[in-house]
């Protein structure tokens, strides 16, 4: 049995803003289109969700060339 690890960083190809969500997409498996789907209606909740993003921006290194 064969496991892959990646490390959690931020998509430089398939950005819309700062790669965020695709980066998160990336590492659970998931497309990015479901990822921002999924973030832009957590917006419709109560919460620090701007606040979350603009952290994991500063956080989360960019994808190496």
């Amino acid at each position: 049995m064969t496991t892959t690890t990646t490390t959690l960083t931020r998509s430089r190809h398939n950005r819309v803003i700062a790669g965020v969500c695709a980066g998160l997409a990336y590492r659970l498996g998931w497309k990015p289109r479901t990822m921002r789907l999924l973030f832009v209606l957590s917006f419709l909740l109560p919460g620090p969700q701007f606040l979350v993003y603009l952290v994991l921006w500063i956080i989360i290194p960019n994808e190496k060339r």
